[in-house]
């Protein structure tokens, strides 16, 4: 750790673990919190090189006659394709990273937060200085996303968590684990990982 800048702190967690919940708990402690997944996307729309990069790739549909990103067109050419949905990532992922280092540079915090759902299959999570994995049991995740998001159906969930590591390897490779379950309180556990990370050294 850099003593002179904040403790980075990754959140990550599979699709429907919860992790956006507790963001919002740090939050309310006063933690600062950066959200790669919406930052990536507000990215592909206004960074030029990174714009510049998937129009090259993947053609002028990419992008709407307004300037907007394509989420349909992308969706169709990209996301079942594992081999485009890496090329997509080589360019995205870069460029989240050198944003979030620059917000991160005004942030004064003890600790900030980065909330990404793949910093380890990414290699995010190598420029951190401690990761939190929100864990939940597969089943509670998929009733939460077929609940949050009706236009999903089982299977296109089931591609997602395909494409994210299992819980358990994520637990073994976090310094925190957060349970997401049914019958365990997420206050007292943020509360407690939030008092060791402010008097981090």
């Amino acid at each position: 750790m850099i003593n002179s800048r904040p403790l980075w702190v990754g959140i990550t967690g599979g699709i429907g673990s919860g992790k956006s919940t507790v963001c919002q708990l740090f939050k309310l402690l006063g933690i600062p919190v950066y959200s790669a997944d919406d930052r990536a996307k507000a990215l592909m729309a206004v960074d030029p090189t990174l714009k510049s990069q998937i129009l090259e790739e993947f053609g002028e549909d990419s992008y709407l006659p307004n300037g907007g990103v394509n989420r349909s067109y992308l969706a169709q050419k990209v996301f079942s394709d594992p081999e485009k949905v890496k090329k997509i990532n080589s360019f995205v992922h870069p460029a989240v990273a050198k944003d979030f280092k620059q917000w991160a540079e005004i942030q004064s915090a003890p600790y900030l937060i980065k909330e990404a759902a793949l910093l380890f299959e990414t290699g995010a999570a190598e420029e951190l200085d401690r990761v939190i994995n929100v864990s939940s049991p597969l089943k509670i995740r998929m009733a939460r996303v077929l609940a949050r998001d009706p236009h999903r159906k089982e299977d296109q969930v089931n591609q997602i968590i395909n494409q994210q590591l299992p819980d358990e390897q994520k637990n073994e490779r976090a310094d925190f684990v957060i349970k997401n379950t049914d019958n365990k309180l997420l206050i007292p556990q943020v509360l407690e990982i939030h008092k060791k990370l402010s008097t981090s050294e």
